[in-house]
């Protein structure tokens, strides 16, 4: 069975930085990166995160659908970077006006995340690969005092609950330094 690696923390935590490092000197990585051009600045981003990681590694840019992915890599090792970013465009993914949604359908949304979530780390475990999971810490911050951004953040710090209860090994990096949770 695979191994499953959660690592959270805030925004320029170093948590990205610590999961590159669990995979440090492994070239059998498969980089799964969630983020999508939206504007010129994140392209930029975009582009300075490839360059800056292992050029061995393999990458693919998507954020639905992971599992078939994992079924046909052959890579042992996969990083996934990073759940908040994957949530964001699954949720933008439905066309949904958030400023009228029902909690039913936020319930509904939830699961349906939720579910693509646990058919990656599933896919993981049984192809027998290290899946290392990256996400954003929401659980310190405020509450947002708009609608979409406490729907994201209850999603996220759900997501990253049912994460962290399925994972192996789980980190939190706060100022660069990872704190083993689990």
């Amino acid at each position: 069975m695979g191994k499953i690696v959660l690592v959270t923390g805030g925004s320029r935590s170093g948590k990205s930085t610590f999961a590159e490092k669990i995979l440090e000197g492994k070239d059998n990585v498969l980089y799964i990166a969630t983020a999508k051009v939206t504007d010129e600045e994140m392209k930029k981003r975009i582009e300075i995160h490839k360059k800056s990681r292992n050029q061995k590694w393999s990458t693919y840019e998507g954020f639905k659908d992971l599992d078939k992915i994992l079924e046909k890599d052959n890579n042992k090792y996969v990083m996934l970077e990073c759940i908040g970013t994957m949530v964001t465009n699954l949720m933008f993914d439905k066309n949904i006006d958030f400023d009228t949604i029902s909690l039913e359908e936020i319930a509904k949304l939830e699961k349906e995340i939720k579910d693509e979530v646990k058919k990656v780390i599933t896919t993981a475990k049984e192809k027998d690969k290290e899946l290392i999971i990256v996400t954003n810490e929401v659980g310190w911050s405020i509450v947002p005092g708009y609608r979409l951004g406490r729907i994201f953040s209850d999603i996220l710090g759900h997501v990253n609950q049912y994460i962290g209860s399925l994972s192996d090994e789980a980190y939190m990096v706060a100022c660069g330094f990872p704190i083993k949770l689990k």
